[in-house]
């Protein structure tokens, strides 16, 4: 019989900011999850505090943003792995009213830490932005896939982690324990992201998928360095390959490539360089969002199940201070941010 403090289901950033937490409290874990179809995984990495279609700052950026950078780097060196990138976040003006709508936007209170109210002139002649750029500060990439590697290699080293579909018909739960096969803890964290749809122990129909599709390819003349954001972002990669992306394909819950999204991702492509690309893959994820579009942390009820779900586009930059939260909340019982608590559903 393994004796521990928590079980975490699940391996995405959010189980990883989990365990990161627990750790800083001193409590032990296993994690459960079968590797597969991590939204994590699949993501384009990018830690931005902006939503940069309409020049708004993403909810409590500034909060978000100042556990965010500290977690990664201090992770970074844990692990001993350099999957934080330091790349310049540009946005790429369709108009001069883009322009002059940036400009306005950067000069306001909640916006001026975020954006450089410069206008960069495009030098880049295989890089189609002829009203200029935009820059986006204190932003950041995680290398989503070299992060997960190391962190998946550094529990299996500690033995922590097992590899295997969640049953949820061998979870037994009583008043202060719960028991799944030969792990008995005294709490359970679902962080299971999108795969939660099927979670027996999760009341309500507010977790709603959304399947995402990137496009890599390569294109040895274009030479950008920057993540670049126009209609989709540009994210360069390594030898000359690029990730386009991503979309958002409403309604479709199928882990398999599309005819459509890979012709707008190309379409989308072509309008943003002006050089000879070829694709060498099509990714497909799907992302944990919620009805209201906020996180859903804590209990149902019962506060030894516990849910870490919901960080639908930003949970790389919002996982660091969400996990704290919730941490905060099973071990202290301190409350829970209202608009994050996953009792507003029941409540309403």
């Amino acid at each position: 019989m393994v004796q521990t403090d928590y079980i975490v289901i699940g391996l995405g950033i959010a189980a990883i900011a989990a365990c990161e937490q627990l750790q800083r409290l001193g409590k032990r874990f296993v994690v459960i999850d079968s590797g597969n179809r991590t939204a994590t995984r699949v993501a384009g990495g990018v830690v931005n505090p902006v939503v940069l279609k309409r020049f708004t700052p993403v909810w409590k950026a500034r909060e978000f943003l100042q556990h965010a950078l500290p977690f990664y780097a201090a992770l970074s060196r844990k692990l001993n792995v350099a999957f934080v990138e330091e790349r310049d976040l540009l946005r790429a003006f369709a108009s001069t009213e883009e322009q002059n709508n940036w400009t306005i936007a950067g000069d306001s209170p909640l916006l001026e830490p975020f954006l450089d109210t410069e206008i960069i002139k495009n030098k880049n002649s295989a890089l189609q932005a002829k009203h200029g750029l935009g820059k986006v500060l204190n932003a950041f990439r995680v290398d989503t896939n070299a992060l997960l590697d190391a962190y998946t290699a550094y529990l299996e080293n500690d033995a922590r982690l097992r590899n295997e579909v969640f049953d949820y018909n061998s979870l037994e739960v009583t008043d202060d324990a719960v028991q799944y096969k030969d792990i008995r803890a005294g709490k359970i964290i679902f962080a299971e992201g999108p795969a939660a749809v099927n979670n027996p122990f999760l009341r309500g129909d507010f977790l709603i998928p959304k399947k995402g599709e990137y496009l890599v390819f390569k294109a040895p003349a274009l030479n950008l360095k920057e993540i670049v954001k126009g209609p989709f972002f540009l994210i360069p990669l390594e030898n000359d390959r690029y990730m386009a992306g991503a979309t958002f394909a409403h309604g479709d819950y199928e882990y398999a490539e599309t005819k459509k999204g890979r012709l707008q991702l190309e379409k989308a492509v072509r309008t943003m360089i002006g050089c000879p690309f070829e694709v060498v893959d099509q990714l497909v994820g799907m992302r944990p969002t919620i009805k209201d579009r906020r996180p859903i942390l804590g209990s149902q009820g019962n506060e030894i199940i516990l849910f870490f779900n919901g960080l639908g586009t930003r949970g790389l930059l919002m996982a660091p201070l969400l996990s704290r939260w919730l941490t905060d909340y099973a071990e202290s019982g301190e409350k829970l941010p209202s608009e994050v608590d996953i009792r507003r559903f029941s409540e309403a």
